[in-house]
């Protein structure tokens, strides 16, 4: 499924577009018209190996290979605490969970944030045991500074890993102040390796923006700033938005409680592309098999007491702060995937011992139960992986009944104009995305994307040809239009915008090609017409 031509919003947005650009200009440089370029890219910094050799399929298994690497984590933790056949089933468990096989099959790097963050927890897993080496405590800290290198959730891996460390080296030596002083100096040094493994993309920013996590807590580092955004060099104004439980409340009709149980429905409802249903899925046996976990927790050794707490209050706590702080998108606290697979493999064995105390079940009834619990358990991604590979339908691609140019026409109706304005443009031109998304990717002419600026153009023109003229005065000379979008959207504009509009439509602007609801319309300047008559 990853070996087809990339489709996915994010990889076309950004994790290759931003890449391509770097090639193309020979280096890292600042485009400010594009917000998400200044997000850190220790992963998407490599998809521009393959891209730099015209290969953009091999950033997906690039991607992928952070999973394979996850689960390689899962299956050693499993090995040395179970038996190999919980390690070889907490491992196909994680690869099958619906999100991160759908992860899998792009060039992402949510995959890197979860392999570098588990890796962290692991870490201090080995810190602990090792009667707290600084080596493992190093080793920690460097994972989580290429987690927050990867992708700015790594903040909440951050916060969390380093209030652990003081707390668990308490609970080990004890509270004297002299162990106290340890405890919190172990933590200074675990935050601080893991910022100076971070710091490369908090200069770049400093020294482009002023802020070291841009576009975070813009209203902290640059308030007079915070509410601008620049389109084809225009600077305009930003009303605030509602925020994503007004949203949920408002649009979505969802009651108080349906809000407050979000925590518990994103093992239940998920369903991709669909906001309201938190864009992605998980299994409901990850919520169900850690209460297993936690329910035996008090026969197990001190140091499996200590490793079940850490992941359960990890995943809790990350999933809240989550839920809270941002959008809720379940790939945005997939870091709690691992700890929840192992405290999952932990609750399937303990039902398996209970099972074997009991004298009233046969052998086989026991085996049958425990069976049929990873049946259904791995059959429910059985079935949505299906459902992606009908939905992706590689094999169309793989064997050539489709073309590159077909394929991902099928799936990016604007990828056709695309190309038709990479064969008829040139360097002097320049395009003006509307409601393409911000999928840049596949268009070799500058391209800036807005859906405020023609609306905002049209209310300030007194004639239709001031639009022309101000789409000219910017740089534009086309136009890439989502026609039902556009409609749609346009249906909200003011009569006068309306009439601006219109009139710009009809006397100067020309469509040069249009397919599957999307065109390229050339903007005439009105200077030459005038010239001309």
């Amino acid at each position: 499924m990853a070996s087809v031509p990339p489709v996915s919003r994010d990889a076309l947005t950004h994790h290759l577009t931003i890449p391509k650009l770097y090639l193309e200009h020979g280096g890292i440089y600042e485009i400010p018209r594009f917000w998400f370029s200044y997000f850190p890219m220790n992963v998407t910094l490599l998809y521009a190996i393959p891209l730099y050799f015209s290969n953009d399929i091999l950033p997906k298994f690039i991607h992928f290979a952070f999973a394979l690497g996850t689960a390689a984590l899962i299956y050693r933790y499993l090995l040395r605490r179970l038996n190999t056949h919980y390690a070889l089933l907490g491992a196909l468990f994680f690869l099958t969970i619906p999100v991160i096989v759908r992860l899998s099959t792009t060039a992402y790097v949510d995959l890197g944030l979860i392999f570098f963050l588990f890796a962290a927890l692991l870490c201090l897993f080995d810190w602990i045991e090792s009667d707290f080496r600084i080596r493992y405590l190093l080793i920690g800290a460097v994972f989580c500074g290429l987690a927050l290198g990867t992708k700015y959730n790594g903040l909440v891996g951050l916060f969390l890993l380093g209030l652990f460390v003081p707390f668990i080296y308490s609970r080990y030596r004890g509270s004297q102040a002299s162990e106290a002083g340890k405890a919190i100096g172990y933590a200074v040094v675990f935050v601080t390796v893991s910022m100076i493994v971070f710091s490369p993309w908090m200069v770049r920013n400093v020294l482009w923006t002023g802020n070291p996590v841009y576009p975070l807590y813009k209203s902290f580092f640059s308030p007079q700033t915070s509410q601008e955004e620049s389109v084809g060099g225009c600077e305009q104004k930003k009303s605030k938005g509602m925020n994503h439980f007004q949203i949920r409340r408002d649009i979505f009709g969802e009651s108080t409680l349906e809000i407050a149980l979000i925590p518990i429905r994103v093992f239940f409802q998920g369903q991709d592309d669909n906001p309201k249903y938190f864009d992605g899925r998980l299994n409901p046996f990850l919520l169900l098999l850690p209460v297993f976990a936690v329910a035996g927790i008090r026969r197990d050794a001190r140091k499996v007491k200590t490793e079940k707490t850490m992941m359960l209050f990890f995943s809790v706590l990350f999933l809240l702060i989550a839920c809270a702080q941002t959008s809720i998108r379940i790939r945005y606290f997939s870091p709690i995937i691992p700890p929840l697979i192992i405290l999952s493999m932990y609750g399937l064995y303990y039902i398996q011992t209970k099972f074997e105390v009991m004298p009233s079940m046969s052998g086989s009834i026991k085996k049958i139960s425990i069976f049929g619990i990873v049946f259904f358990m791995l059959g429910l991604n059985g079935v949505y992986m299906v459902s992606l590979f009908n939905e992706i339908k590689p094999v169309q691609y793989i064997t050539g009944q489709v073309t590159r140019d077909e394929y991902i026409q099928h799936f990016r109706p604007e990828y056709m104009s695309m190309q038709y304005a990479n064969r008829q443009l040139n360097n002097d031109h320049k395009i003006l995305g509307v409601y393409i998304g911000h999928r840049g990717y596949y268009s070799d002419i500058d391209i800036d994307f807005s859906i405020n600026l023609l609306p905002g153009l049209a209310a300030a023109a007194g004639t239709p040809g001031e639009i022309s003229g101000m789409l000219h005065e910017k740089g534009f000379s086309h136009l890439l239009v989502n026609y039902g979008l556009f409609n749609m959207y346009a249906d909200n504009y003011t009569d006068h915008e309306k009439r601006m509009l219109a009139g710009f439509f009809e006397k100067y602007a020309v469509t040069e090609f249009s397919a599957d609801g999307h065109g390229l319309i050339r903007i005439k300047n009105p200077t030459s017409e005038i010239n001309d008559q």
